[in-house]
């Protein structure tokens, strides 16, 4: 796995790159005291990890995530404060790591960011383009996984909903776990599978999504709280 480090604090990166010289299979091919540099970098070289800290000048660590929406780079973020826990949860960054950085959290993100990219290759990259064809009152149709907001379990039918319309299909939810793309999709309940991308609010004992209540068992709630980076 190849990594940028990016910090104005000198002390901060070169405790970044000692603590990424203990891991086997992670590399650090440079390090920037700015996110301008490590932006013209990105643009260039396909990198996995991105370890950032979010206060720096002319461009902070939040403007750089935003900036490089649409690629597939891990991020990281390494800082002293916990005031952008929030931001960090939209911008749906891998870890949230305060400093000073200790040893086993360090270790902890990498292998977050390892589990990612592992989850990356084992499923087929998703394009808007890709689909599901669904049965509707016997015509076949091309339904645009994009599309989909929620999956629920009915008897022996998992139900499709999308902003216009449900389609409902004879299948069970193991096989709709299993067709759908883990980087996109989540199980939250034995009867719900939920496109992460599409939820509005996470609140006590669910979430919404396009103004339906979807209730998270206990047993998804850690699954779901790690992967959304709830803190």
């Amino acid at each position: 796995m190849k990594a940028l480090i990016v910090d104005d604090n000198d002390i901060a990166r070169a405790t970044l790159a000692h603590l990424a010289k203990q891991i086997p299979g992670l590399t650090v091919v440079n390090q920037y005291s700015n996110a301008i540099d490590a932006y013209n970098h990105l643009q260039k070289e396909q990198i996995e990890i991105l370890f950032l800290d979010i206060e720096m000048p002319e461009m902070t660590g939040i403007e750089l995530t935003k900036n490089l929406s649409g690629k597939d780079t891990i991020i990281i973020f390494t800082t002293s404060n916990r005031e952008y826990a929030l931001q960090a949860f939209e911008l749906n960054i891998a870890d949230y790591i305060l400093k000073p950085v200790m040893p086993a959290r360090f270790l902890q993100a990498v292998s977050k960011a390892q589990s990612i990219l592992e989850s990356r290759k084992e499923n087929i990259q998703m394009t808007q383009d890709e689909f599901l064809f669904v049965r509707d009152s016997n015509i076949t149709r091309r339904l645009k996984l994009d599309d989909i907001f929620y999956a629920e379990a009915m008897g022996d039918y998992v139900k499709f909903y999308t902003r216009e319309k449900m389609f409902a299909i004879h299948g069970t939810m193991k096989s709709a776990e299993e067709r759908l793309p883990k980087n996109d999709f989540i199980r939250v309940h034995r009867s719900y599978i939920i496109s992460v991308s599409k939820i509005d609010t996470l609140q006590d004992g669910g979430i919404m999504i396009n103004g339906k209540f979807i209730p998270v068992a206990d047993a998804y709630r850690k699954i779901l709280n790690t992967r959304m980076n709830v803190f």
